[in-house]
């Protein structure tokens, strides 16, 4: 892998993690663009380890908010906003991380047509960012959030296991759908893929390492990391104040264009 594709990688990865269009999808595409097999031993791991870069950026940007919900977490349960708020994040993330864990197997093997997987993904990600525009309510914030609400998101999160689906789409969409306002939601949705994507860029990370391959990937993961990283923290930003004035629309219809024109690809 040379350097300018881990920097092109490193974009889309950052881009695209956070902004309800699926990551998944478009690291496919960028692969084929630009001829890089997804079975290279090296690209791989590469991908794997690159998501660690907007992880990271999700952390520094609500370090504030994670540090008061990680120091709430042991108070009297449900004493206070942010104590509520890390119940709420577990019950969101117990789902993930089960049905991750049996379905891994599973996932691998939709691996094999990853572009018809990637369609599908993107098209129910579209239908679900249109329905939950058009019949979410979004009257309460997140301070009127719900166990049952968090309990919703988190069954949807589940469909982020899926490769192709969006994690930050099915859960704003999911939270919408309960009533949140669209700030509110992507706030929820964007907390608990901190612990989801930390758990899982843990386990394959270590699935990289004991592949004894890292010293081929130094030079590009540095620099794909750092982009990613970059790049996912003006996401963040980007997508919270855009979503204060403006719908989720634009991106139902992005995804409906990008997924039909993956299955075309994906048919012939």
């Amino acid at each position: 892998m040379i350097i300018f594709h881990a920097f092109l990688l490193g974009i889309i990865e950052g881009l695209t993690e956070f902004i309800p269009v699926s990551s998944t999808a478009h690291m496919l595409i960028v692969q084929k663009l630009l001829n890089i097999s997804s079975t290279n031993v090296v690209v791989i791991p590469f991908l794997v380890l690159v998501q660690v870069g907007p992880l990271l950026a999700l952390i520094v940007y609500f370090w504030k908010d994670l540090w008061k919900i990680l120091m709430s977490f042991f108070a009297k349960p449900f004493s206070t906003f942010e104590n509520k708020l890390a119940w709420y994040i577990l019950t969101a993330t117990v789902p993930a991380l089960i049905f991750g864990y049996l379905l891994r197997d599973a996932v691998t093997a939709l691996l094999a047509n990853a572009l018809l997987e990637a369609a599908i993904r993107l098209l129910i990600t579209a239908f679900a960012l249109a329905l939950a525009e058009w019949l979410g309510k979004r009257t309460r914030s997140l301070e009127k959030m719900t166990w049952l609400d968090a309990l919703f998101v988190g069954i949807a999160q589940v469909l982020a296991v899926f490769p192709g689906a969006s994690r930050s789409g099915t859960t704003i969409s999911a939270g919408i759908g309960r009533g949140l306002d669209r700030p509110s939601a992507t706030r929820f949705a964007f907390l608990i893929s901190v612990p989801i994507m930390a758990a899982a860029a843990g386990y394959e990370s270590l699935s990289v390492l004991k592949a004894h391959i890292m010293h081929n990937l130094l030079a590009p993961l540095a620099v794909g990391f750092a982009v990613a990283a970059i790049v996912g923290w003006l996401a963040v930003k980007w997508l919270l104040g855009y979503l204060n004035k403006h719908s989720l629309y634009i991106f139902a219809a992005y995804c409906a264009v990008v997924g039909a024109a993956c299955l075309v690809f994906a048919l012939i």
